[in-house]
């Protein structure tokens, strides 16, 4: 789809807070209580054990450096060499501990996005949300939120979690050590950070909002260039480099204006952090020299307190410190969230699904009915159908024909459930007894194996019964190209014309034989003597079928024709009727009018009829 940007102004209040707070639970919780529950708990206890060893080896290492300097000062050499090997020794220690630290983190970020992307992924195809979320005014680029959000939520989640452990542990760990120094220090120290971390939020805030239309823009970017990519062919017909070219230099000049927003706020935030810290070095020192001048303390506690200092306020000035990429975690948070909450709607879908196709169908009641359906655009301002109602049996089949923006394809998608803007009864086999063919196929990546089973690649068919039927839809050139060999991978996409995608796609629907066939234009690269006969072997398969489609000569390879009028109404012209008439209906047919004439309306009238096929 193609991105509306409908998020340029974002406003960051508690309320947008919270919500992420809430997204953030949800999507946490939902992996440490999943399959992978066991691997990534014991993976978690194993980084808090090397977070607490990390901790303590660095508050030994603070009293061994405060004695080392000590000794120094009072020239005492037999400590002095105690001391450095002690250090050496800590030293060594700390060394394994923060690789398997670094480790073991990476590990587990690695394992939460696997899960993520492939949860999201199960639920994105789920109910067919992919196709759904086209028509979201707040979804932007899903693909984009899949990849690389999970990436940055997994891997900031799991930084931010670490960093905020190390803070509780470090804060615990050395501010007995300042209170031993000096009560005055400690206070001192969280009236300093309270004020600082105030400050920069009121600065800094701003980022969250620039960061998420950040994404965005650049999503919108990288998005213009696949479907440049996709429509290369049509383009170069087109010759429209240049104005492809525009676009795309349009659309990346708006993510370069936001990141100089970007560039520019954190120039403001860096010039009050660089400030704090900056201060932050002299406060200790002011406090504890004089008290080392006045010999209350040696001097290896000025080193040691100003070694605590810098490290309790790093830990209570987290925001501080990290606001830039906070403030980028909280938009990849929020882009996340709400491809969450959205996907959540199309999940109570999957139930239903899998009942229908666990449930034994009559053969003889299976049927496509419609009753009083309603059709409307997306926004639900127009009617395209009204009130339309008919049968189809098996072995019976149906044309819906029309001037365009009548709604002919629109019907199909309301029958498929990819349409549900509407109101009416709408009754259909199960999905898997059922089968659609759009104007242009879908050629996936694999093997011409794998195109010609699409989307079923283990229903078992032999090469021989694969090769039968590939030959039988007039693709023979197709396969003394690859030698017979369905296994050559190709370009398919590129490799076929439009008109042997097609083909493809009727060798796909005869493979798995359906009890209906939906055809939206589906011949319409072919030649009429290729569309006469894959119609002839449709009508010998027994499927029954709804077609659409412009050409009148579809109409003899039908039992009815479904004719729509812009109005919202509607015609059913049934068999016998139809031979008596053709000449008439076929010149109707072709009168691609706004307003129909006396002849459309001598032949279909003005109402519209209900009878049922």
């Amino acid at each position: 789809m193609d991105p509306t940007p409908s998020t340029d102004k974002i406003i960051i209040d508690n309320k947008s807070f919270s919500t992420n707070c809430r997204q953030l639970w949800i999507m946490s919780k939902a992996f440490f209580a999943s399959e992978r529950q066991s691997k990534a708990i014991r993976l978690a206890c194993i980084l808090l054990a090397l977070v607490l060893s990390v901790a303590g080896v660095q508050v030994l290492m603070s009293y061994v450096a405060r004695d080392f300097m000590t000794a120094i000062s009072k020239k005492d050499a037999s400590a002095y060499w105690q001391l450095l090997w002690w250090y050496l020794g800590l030293l060594v220690l700390a060394v394994p501990l923060g690789a398997y630290y670094r480790w073991t983190e990476e590990r587990l970020g690695l394992l939460w996005r696997e899960w993520m992307a492939q949860h999201l992924i199960k639920r994105y195809f789920n109910n067919r949300a992919y196709y759904r979320l086209r028509g979201s005014d707040s979804i932007d680029n899903p693909d984009q939120r899949i990849s690389e959000d999970v990436r940055n939520f997994t891997t900031l989640s799991l930084s931010f979690l670490l960093i905020t452990l190390n803070a509780m542990v470090t804060v615990l760990a050395f501010i007995g050590v300042l209170w031993t120094i000096s009560a005055t220090l400690v206070g001192m120290l969280f009236t300093y950070a309270v004020i600082g971390t105030g400050l920069s939020i009121l600065i800094g805030r701003r980022l969250i909002g620039l960061n998420y239309q950040q994404y965005q823009k650049e999503a919108d970017f990288r998005y213009r260039l696949v479907r440049v990519r996709d429509n290369a062919e049509s383009i170069a017909f087109y010759r429209g480099e240049k104005r492809e070219g525009l676009d795309l230099v349009d659309r990346l000049g708006k993510a370069v204006l936001n990141m100089l927003d970007i560039i520019g706020w954190n120039r403001n935030l860096a010039f009050f952090t660089s400030s704090y810290y900056q201060a932050s070095i002299l406060l200790p020192v002011v406090i504890v020299a004089p008290m080392f001048m006045s010999g209350e303390v040696e001097f290896g506690v000025v080193t040691q307190s100003a070694g605590a200092f810098a490290q309790v306020l790093a830990a209570v000035s987290l925001i501080i410190a990290q606001f830039e990429r906070l403030s980028t975690y909280l938009a990849g948070v929020q882009r996340l969230g709400m491809l969450w909450d959205e996907l959540d709607e199309f999940d109570a879908e999957e139930d239903r699904v899998a009942i229908e196709g666990s449930q034994e169908v009559d053969e003889h009641s299976i049927k496509v009915s419609l009753y009083n359906l309603t059709v409307r655009t997306p926004d639900g301002l127009k009617t395209l159908v009204n009130d339309l109602s008919f049968d189809l049996r098996r072995n019976q089949s149906l044309i819906i024909m029309g001037a365009s923006g009548t709604g002919k394809s629109s019907v199909l998608r309301t029958i498929a459930g990819l349409w549900p803007i509407g109101s009416g009864t709408l009754e259909r086999p199960p999905l898997r007894d059922i089968m659609f063919l759009p104007q242009r196929p879908y050629m996936i990546d694999g093997t011409l194996r794998d195109q010609l089973l699409y989307p079923y690649h283990d229903q078992g068919f032999s090469d021989e019964q694969i090769l039968e039927m590939a030959g039988k839809v007039n693709l023979s050139d197709v396969l003394e190209r690859v030698d017979n060999d369905l296994d050559r991978v190709m370009d398919w996409i590129n490799v076929l014309s439009i008109g042997e995608q097609q083909r493809v796609a009727f060798a796909r629907l005869f493979l798995r034989n359906p009890k209906f066939a939906f055809l939206d234009e589906a011949t319409s690269a072919l030649d009429e003597n290729n569309q006469e006969w894959l119609y002839h072997l449709l009508k010998e398969s027994s499927t029954g079928f709804i077609s659409v489609g412009h050409r009148t000569t579809l109409i003899e390879y039908h039992d009815r024709v479904l004719q729509l009028d812009r109005s919202g109404s509607w015609k059913i012209t049934e068999g016998a009727e139809l031979g008596r008439s053709k000449p008439a209906l076929v010149y109707a047919l072709d009168a691609d009018k706004t307003q129909a004439g006396p002849l459309f309306n001598k032949l279909f009238g003005r109402d519209q009829s209900r009878k049922s096929l």
